[in-house]
């Protein structure tokens, strides 16, 4: 995709998504903007679908990444890790977060913590699955995005724990395959589901041309949520609301 087209379908839409943070006082929202970006930056962490690698670029959960890391290039950290490396991504988190080094997270390491989690299919599932570890320990998470979410046995990609501040679901409804249709708020007064987004590709099908054969045929339509670029610009503009602005 052309930084054109990318930069014009991240202009259009989707704007009632990005309303401020102060009309969800009493969400599950970290403290302020300043006070979180001078401690710690922002994680940014996403899951990929399947047995997909981390690094396999024609993925969009893959390509959103790379785009975060080239627009921010400093006060946000961003990774993608295989779904199944779930632990690995919380290590990381809770390496992030201690700013200052003492193996231990105190109650303001903590409470500054900005933290977005996102993916498709298992990924999806994942990311909502690390969340609710994090609530364990007293750690907010700012957004989760699931993408066709899908769970794998023991997890629960339904409710959204009370850590977190916003969630969003984009799923289509076709196919052996296909995502979680509605996700709810554990404790909505503490989370705002910001919408449960239908696709349906059968009127409008998208090629994907460039994903192996065997998924455009037995997992069609999951695959075409995972390769439209409407989606996943959409997911890209959730994300980059709730990132500190880039000083030019």
């Amino acid at each position: 995709m052309s930084p054109y087209i990318r930069t014009s379908i991240r202009s259009i839409s989707f704007i009632v998504c990005l309303i401020p943070a102060a009309i969800h006082a009493d969400s599950a929202r970290p403290v302020s903007t300043t006070d979180a970006f001078a401690t710690a930056p922002v994680i940014v962490i996403g899951f990929v679908g399947g047995f997909v690698k981390h690094d396999a670029m024609v993925h969009s959960e893959v390509q959103v990444a790379a785009h975060l890391r080239q627009d921010y290039p400093s006060g946000v950290h961003v990774e993608v890790l295989e779904n199944h490396l779930r632990e690995k991504a919380h290590a990381e988190i809770l390496r992030l977060l201690d700013t200052d080094g003492d193996g231990t997270l105190s109650i303001e390491e903590k409470r500054n913590a900005r933290i977005i989690l996102y993916g498709h299919s298992w990924g999806a599932s994942g990311a909502v699955a690390l969340a609710r570890e994090l609530g364990r320990e007293g750690i907010p998470v700012l957004l989760t995005v699931q993408v066709d979410s899908v769970s794998k046995p023991g997890q629960n990609d339904r409710v959204i724990p009370a850590n977190v501040a916003e969630a969003a679901n984009f799923y289509q409804p076709n196919g052996f395959l296909h995502g979680r249709r509605q996700i709810r708020a554990a404790d909505p007064a503490r989370t705002h589901i910001i919408g449960n987004f239908r696709f349906d590709y059968k009127a409008h099908p998208i090629p994907c041309k460039h994903y192996p054969w065997y998924d455009r045929l037995f997992l069609k339509s999951h695959t075409e949520i995972e390769c439209d670029p409407k989606v996943w610009a959409q997911v890209e503009s959730l994300i980059q609301s709730r990132l500190p602005p880039q000083h030019q």
